[in-house]
């Protein structure tokens, strides 16, 4: 295991920046995901980390050695690649052994370290089959088990999953989670799925445009998103926005640029008449009688909770609610956000307006 510490760090292809000075300290034995949409530099930052990348400027560390110039193969990290990248040619246990016999690695230790790790991934059964006879999720499984055999200080996961159907993509969370808690060693794992990164992280590093929007813990960046980029992108469905301005002379409210009136709990001191976009969560709006009318636009039953598009005013929303109801095209409803779960963010800088907290 060892820390990874990414200070000041720049990429740049030819004249195109494409990396905007990237700071994150990774600690010991840490699970950090990369999270952002395609292009936003993640797998870049990744590939710098392994030394596929050079760095342009800045300083990349692995423990207590800075790596800048060292090649990927004297880094002691581990990558599993979207593809998986498995030599077809090879079974799966020479797959996993490898690097380990390119190493010069004894018999009896290849041996030793191969079947450890297929009793980890449950790869016992399938050592001497080929690539190509295996699912999906069992090839990721020997990637995986390709990457442990290397005992690294650093796992490097690339979209592992990205390829995978949704149901074998939500087991196979569990498994890198799983073998995480027991291995102990620092991941930095990619993924453009937000969903993949709040139920597997310790702490997340969303990323737009090569710069870093925000870090913290999954609950953190959903309850507290510091910006209009982070609110919109963690969450699903995602954050409602309405533009508007701060009503405080008398009871406090947000007004929609349309009229629409919502009350709030608490707004920064002297911010009456202030520019801002209100950020509500679907499931934070309730059924109330003295909500707002609102008109049903299309219902979808998922099971567990009911998603529901209406019109409020001049605005279309989401809404969830995990009761049942037999909402229908057309109908009104009295909508309601919780005040005290409303989010505020200047409408000309997108970041979040501080409030004093109610206690």
């Amino acid at each position: 295991m060892a820390p990874v510490a990414i200070r000041d760090v720049k990429k740049a292809f030819g004249a195109l920046e494409v990396i905007h000075g990237v700071s994150v300290l990774i600690g010991d034995g840490e699970f950090v995901v990369l999270v952002g949409p395609s292009g936003c530099g993640k797998t870049t930052l990744l590939r710098m980390i392994a030394g596929l990348e050079n760095i342009t400027t800045g300083e990349i560390s692995i423990g207590d050695r800075v790596v800048n110039h060292v090649p990927p193969k004297e880094r002691d990290i581990a990558m599993v690649f979207q593809n998986y990248a498995l030599y077809p040619h090879m079974t799966v246990a020479d797959n996993m052994s490898f690097s380990l016999k390119l190493r010069g690695a004894s018999a009896a230790e290849i041996a030793d370290r191969v079947k450890r790790a297929a009793d980890i991934l449950g790869l016992g059964l399938l050592l001497d089959r080929y690539p190509r006879q295996l699912s999906g999720g069992q090839r990721q499984r020997v990637a995986m088990g390709r990457a442990i055999v290397r005992d690294p200080q650093v796992f490097l996961f690339d979209e592992p999953l990205s390829n995978l159907d949704a149901k074998l993509r939500v087991a196979m969370r569990t498994e890198i989670k799983q073998l995480h808690q027991r291995l102990k060693t620092t991941v930095v794992y990619v993924t453009h799925d937000q969903i993949e990164a709040m139920t597997m992280a310790d702490r997340i590093v969303v990323m737009h445009d090569g710069i870093i929007e925000q870090i913290g813990t999954p609950l953190d960046l959903y309850d507290r998103p510091q910006n209009l980029f982070v609110a919109g992108f963690i969450g699903s469905p995602a954050m409602n926005f309405l533009r508007g301005r701060i009503r405080a002379n008398g009871r406090l409210a947000f007004e929609s640029e349309s009229g629409l009136h919502l009350s709030l709990a608490s707004a920064p001191d002297g911010s009456d008449g202030h520019e801002v976009v209100c950020g509500i969560r679907p499931e934070h709006f309730v059924l109330a009688e003295d909500g707002a009318q609102a008109e049903v636009q299309v219902v979808e039953p998922t099971g567990s909770e009911l998603q529901v598009v209406a019109r409020l005013g001049a605005h279309e929303i989401t809404a969830v609610f995990r009761e049942r109801h037999s909402f229908k095209r057309g109908d009104k409803i009295c909508l309601k956000p919780d005040p005290r779960l409303v989010h505020l963010f200047d409408q000309r800088s997108g970041q979040r307006l501080d409030v004093p907290q109610r206690r």
